[in-house]
């Protein structure tokens, strides 16, 4: 099949990942847009696994405050390098992530933030609704609940504002695919005025 230019136009639009890239993995898809931007997908979880031993040495302090200024965001965006920092691309992207924390106010940054304690107590919660529940069903629900539970208070499990089919961790790893470079977020920290 031939590729377009548009196609490739289109695809390197949507991702931000470099033309030769977009053609290439087009290419492998027999043109089929969707599953191109899979393969981009498996291709950066693949990246970022081999990237996480790398060690990250530079970054960038974003903020964002929200509306009249009752909300603001403070948030740690690391990075390899300082090539990789001072892109306007990566800035925006800290920015973007900074704007999701005002919005949604996680509690945990990853999955491995929420302690056993926590989820225990999550799970007794829980526990009441699977009571009637068949004793090889309970467990499947239960672990269900509590994904379900907890994907809206963790920062990387969350539904990007803007684009429900992404989440902030999947913006990141397309930023990885972009830089080829290790990113992550650091740290953040959200204030808002008492009312």
């Amino acid at each position: 099949m031939v590729i377009t230019t548009e196609q490739v136009k289109e695809l390197r639009e949507k991702t931000g990942i470099s033309v030769m890239q977009c053609r290439k993995v087009l290419e492998e898809a027999g043109g089929d847009m969707g599953k191109a931007e899979i393969l981009l997908q498996k291709r950066g979880a693949d990246a970022q696994a081999k990237k996480a031993e790398r060690t990250l040495k530079a970054g960038r302090i974003a903020s964002y405050i929200h509306g009249v200024g009752n909300v603001g965001v403070l948030i740690e965006l690391c990075s390899e390098t300082d090539f990789v920092s001072k892109n306007e691309d990566f800035q925006k992207l800290a920015y973007e992530i900074a704007m999701q924390i005002a919005a949604t106010n996680p509690t945990y940054l990853k999955k491995e933030d929420v302690t056993e304690e926590e989820k225990a107590k999550v799970m007794e919660a829980f526990a009441p609704e699977v009571k009637d529940k068949p004793e090889n069903m309970k467990e499947k629900i239960l672990a269900g609940k509590l994904d379900s539970f907890f994907k809206e208070k963790i920062l990387l499990e969350q539904e990007y504002i803007k684009d429900p089919s992404q989440t902030i961790n999947s913006l990141i790893q397309n930023a990885i695919n972009k830089f080829g470079e290790k990113i992550e977020v650091g740290r953040y920290v959200r204030f808002s005025v008492s009312k």
